[in-house]
């Protein structure tokens, strides 16, 4: 059972609404490399993860990628409010508009919307953490292309505290691979529940 705070993990205070800005900073919100699908990734992971400090691990990370989704959505939602029509048209938001009025939705910035395909769950200590760890580098690099297009210091603090958390589960991750592969003996080093070993000895 989860318990929810009510304020946002860092604060969000943004002065000067700007459509345009929103338009890129959505990906984080629904885009491929964004805090929707790392919530559900780690969350989903959990369950079929064998080792309860590496499920613990996966909790923690996936509940703040839930904070982090509503930090995002927060600053979407900052940056389009009270818009005019003017405003939206020359931002060229109009696409988004016309679709969600100025809802926050799950959405890349190309336009596509979210997909579960864009995350992975194996049921593999092995495979499940390395996808997080590339996880955490895609998401971090889409921060970094955020901050070379934003200007505005009110948008850019949320955005590099943001970035500072992917780096941190980043590292979080490798320690997790550490234990597993401790863990995981030559024989079943592929296998995410040791009891298959008999099965992958047979080839």
């Amino acid at each position: 059972m989860f318990s929810y705070e009510k304020k946002l993990q860092y604060p969000v205070n943004i002065k000067n609404p700007n459509p345009a800005l929103a338009k890129v900073i959505i990906s984080q919100y629904g885009g491929p490399d964004g805090e929707l699908g790392a919530s559900l990734r780690y969350l989903s992971q959990r369950f079929s993860m064998p080792y309860p400090e590496l499920k613990g691990l996966l909790t923690d990370v996936g509940v703040e990628e839930l904070g982090h989704l509503e930090m995002i959505g927060a600053i979407v939602y900052q940056l389009t409010r009270n818009l005019s029509i003017d405003e939206i048209k020359k931002a060229g938001f109009d696409a988004y508009f016309t679709d969600h009025t100025t809802g926050v939705y799950p959405t890349a910035a190309s336009g596509a919307p979210y997909s579960a395909f864009s995350m992975q769950v194996k049921g593999d200590v092995i495979a499940d953490l390395h996808e997080d760890l590339a996880a955490e580098q895609k998401a971090r690099v889409t921060y970094d292309n955020l901050l070379r297009l934003i200007d505005d210091p009110d948008v850019r603090d949320p955005i590099k505290f943001l970035r500072e958390r992917e780096v941190v589960h980043f590292q979080r991750f490798g320690e997790g691979l550490r234990i597993a592969t401790d863990k995981l003996d030559s024989k079943n080093f592929y296998a995410f529940n040791p009891s298959f070993d008999k099965h992958c000895n047979k080839r």
